[in-house]
């Protein structure tokens, strides 16, 4: 999981929290809002978990929405591991700063966006388009929501799963 910032209507800001899972490459979820807390981060995550599996870990950087109270008690009484990566060192979350750099480079900043629902529904258009219609090379040339739902369906055991998300 990870943080990136743009700008709305007049120059308001966007936080948006990519979650991204590095074993499928599926965009689990992007949040895009004028503010996201840790808090909020939770309850996406919570929803998350209702429709896929819960996974053994996820990836960080240290900023205090990961760092606070808030995700480390969900995780752990979830049995979910946190993986802070060290101060300075993105290339310990490489996929998710991949993902980021494309998400970036091929939504954001293609887009003036007017206003919040406006952010909202190009994200949610942009992601559809990466998990459904883009086959990635690491995945046999799968997109990541084919990829994801074979893996769902020979792993019918929710417990056991090597999902890691960052």
């Amino acid at each position: 999981m990870d943080f990136i910032f743009d700008r709305f209507g007049q120059a308001r800001a966007l936080k948006v929290l990519n979650i991204v899972d590095d074993f499928t490459k599926e965009a689990v979820d992007i949040v895009a809002g004028s503010r996201i807390k840790a808090m909020d981060m939770v309850q996406v995550l919570e929803q998350a978990v209702r429709f896929r599996r819960r996974p053994q870990a996820i990836r960080t950087d240290q900023g205090p929405e990961f760092t606070g109270r808030a995700l480390p008690g969900w995780a752990d009484e979830r049995g979910v591991r946190l993986k802070l990566i060290q101060a300075g060192k993105p290339t310990q979350n490489a996929y998710v700063e991949s993902f980021n750099a494309r998400f970036r480079d091929e939504c954001l900043n293609e887009h003036v966006f007017r206003n919040l629902a406006h952010a909202r529904a190009v994200i949610a258009q942009w992601r559809a388009d990466y998990n459904e219609r883009r086959p990635h090379s690491a995945l046999g040339y799968l997109t990541p929501r084919e990829f994801a739902a074979r893996g769902r369906a020979r792993a019918p055991d929710r417990a056991s799963t090597n999902e890691e998300i960052g």
